[in-house]
């Protein structure tokens, strides 16, 4: 079930319940694309109170290696892919935004950032009405075909693809593509399978995993 997204507070942790996956018809600059979504619902936890400790029983925190920095494009050469990447949020309604133009591919900035650990997210459209989309040739990918994600301050984080699965809607595996991971990964969707306009586009996805390659630099 997805439900609409409540508002955050700074008393609130926030947690995501992860749903189905849908390939839907988007309208973009006046046309229909096909393109994955990922159905998602935030949900609120209360976090307890607790009176602060005298300072003499403060314990000292080690400090937070810093976050890598926003990713704005994505290479796969394999494929002939290089596209700046858009930054995706969610929808009103709980689901997740897709980029508009079909010739970007778009990151799911809800996540992890490429680079650190976690499952961070990549999605395109396979097509629109004007042709094959920027996700178009993601399912021709092999094992080990290298995706690198450039990222703000100019550095890049490279991924090897370690799987190419393609998964009916209602098996869309969606908390291995948004879940939390202790491992460094890449994950790309896009729309597959069958298409049927009387149900609503395509009837799968396509799923990317791939991983950080350490030796690369």
């Amino acid at each position: 079930m997805t439900t609409s997204a409540p508002r955050a507070t700074w008393a609130v942790t926030l947690a995501l319940l992860l749903a189905g996956v849908g390939c839907l018809l988007v309208w973009a600059g006046g046309s229909t694309n096909e393109v994955a979504l990922g159905r998602t619902a935030l949900v609120v936890q209360p976090v307890a109170v607790v009176e602060p400790a005298a300072a003499t029983d403060v314990p000292r925190r080690r400090s937070r290696p810093a976050r890598p920095a926003k990713p704005v494009a994505v290479d796969i050469p394999a494929i002939g892919v290089t596209s700046v990447l858009d930054r995706l949020g969610l929808q009103r309604n709980g689901e997740v935004a897709v980029p508009q133009d079909p010739s970007h591919a778009g990151w799911y900035r809800l996540g992890a950032r490429p680079g650190e650990k976690g499952s961070a997210v990549i999605l395109g459209h396979v097509d629109s009405t004007s042709g094959p989309a920027v996700f178009y040739d993601l399912r021709r990918l092999q094992r080990r075909d290298r995706v690198q994600v450039t990222l703000a301050d100019s550095t890049t984080v490279t991924y090897r693809v370690a799987t190419v699965t393609t998964y009916l809607n209602d098996d869309f595996p969606a908390q291995q593509v948004y879940g939390a991971r202790q491992a460094r990964v890449l994950t790309l969707v896009t729309c597959g399978g069958e298409y049927d306009a009387a149900r609503g586009g395509y009837q799968a996805n396509v799923v990317v995993t791939a991983r950080w390659d350490r030796a690369a630099r």
